[in-house]
């Protein structure tokens, strides 16, 4: 008697063990043995918590080594390690800002607002973001204020480079007159890379791909062309080894001509210079609209001297958006605006 009691309680008891083995596995997965919605969640941010954790510390390179500096001599930029994702950024490089912009990067507490914003950056005079100053005079209290976790900027600020250091991690971003293209590409590697926007970049640099197919073709029809600046009634003119460069390079339209001086503002170029190059084209770049000048550009180009070359009577003088062509280039919306710019006026 007492065996079969005994019996009976054990196979109850290992009955009740199942019951409850079953009722705690019950509570953390779903139907079919599947996870809870909730644990599946935690999860997945455990999961990208530790994949954005292993990317860091990350050690960025500059877009450029060095640069040169008529009161400073060489300013070498050096390479910074974060040691995590940046929270709190401050940018001084306009053509950045577009690309974090665009790649949806958040966390943005200051930009030079003192400086004409371009109007697809306009968001940024909000109250939201804090003024550091203009492109080429920082305010560095205010930065120090706004306890940044890096700091970006390009050739405007790099004579504050070593004191923007003592604030925050200093990266530099800016575009080399040499390598433009190479360079801006460069910083949209750097922005997606620091905040995990690879897919994003990659998505919005395809773009490119068929924007550029229409603009080479474009540039094709064309046997000579000029890119020039226009400030207080003077002309300057670029070729390939200029700041503009990438209009012959990368777009694909052919110089009138090679030998002008390379400068960060181009070579003195007379009216009479270019009715005797007399290009096809003639594209320019306003840039007392773009530092907030008052511009007669269209009075002064079209005077009797310019009206003789071939440009001017076949409608194909090219007037460039200074702020966006001056200010704000080297950003994944502004190249490819440039482009899109190019294309709508001269076809």
């Amino acid at each position: 008697m007492m065996k079969k009691l005994f019996s009976v309680l054990l196979i109850l008891s290992l009955l009740l063990a199942a019951c409850g083995g079953g009722a705690q596995e019950d509570a953390t997965q779903g139907a079919g043995g599947e996870a809870t919605e909730e644990q599946q969640n935690n999860e997945g941010h455990a999961e990208a918590g530790t994949e954005e954790d292993s990317a860091f510390p990350m050690t960025i390179k500059p877009t450029i080594a060095s640069t040169e500096n008529e009161e400073q001599g060489t300013i070498v930029f050096e390479d910074v390690t974060l040691e995590k994702r940046p929270e709190r950024i401050v940018v001084f490089d306009y053509g950045f800002l577009d690309t974090l912009d665009v790649l949806g990067v958040e966390g943005i507490v200051g930009v030079p607002k003192d400086s004409a914003l371009p109007s697809h950056l306009e968001k940024y005079s909000s109250d939201e973001y804090a003024n550091v100053g203009t492109l080429k005079n920082p305010l560095f209290e205010d930065i120090a204020a706004l306890e940044p976790d890096v700091i970006f900027i390009s050739s405007r600020q790099s004579v504050f480079y070593d004191e923007l250091k003592e604030i925050a991690p200093v990266i530099f971003i800016g575009t080399s007159q040499d390598e433009y293209w190479d360079t801006f590409l460069a910083s949209v590697d750097i922005a997606a890379q620091i905040f995990g926007k690879e897919a994003e970049a990659e998505e919005y640099l395809a773009k490119f791909d068929e924007a550029l197919e229409q603009i080479r073709e474009l540039a094709g029809q064309f046997e000579t062309s000029l890119v020039t600046m226009y400030n207080e009634g003077k002309l300057s003119g670029f070729s390939t080894n200029s700041r503009f460069g990438y209009v012959y390079d990368v777009y694909g339209f052919t110089p009138v001509t090679e030998d002008i001086t390379a400068s960060s503002h181009g070579s003195d170029f007379g009216f009479e210079a270019l009715l005797e190059f007399d290009p096809e084209v003639i594209f320019v770049v306003d840039r007392t609209a773009a530092v907030g000048g008052m511009s007669n550009i269209e009075a002064d180009m079209e005077n009797e001297i310019i009206k003789k070359t071939q440009a001017y009577q076949n409608n194909r003088i090219v007037y460039l958006d200074g702020t966006l062509w001056y200010l704000s280039g080297g950003g994944l919306q502004s190249e490819l605006a440039k482009i899109e710019e190019i294309l709508n006026k001269l076809k």
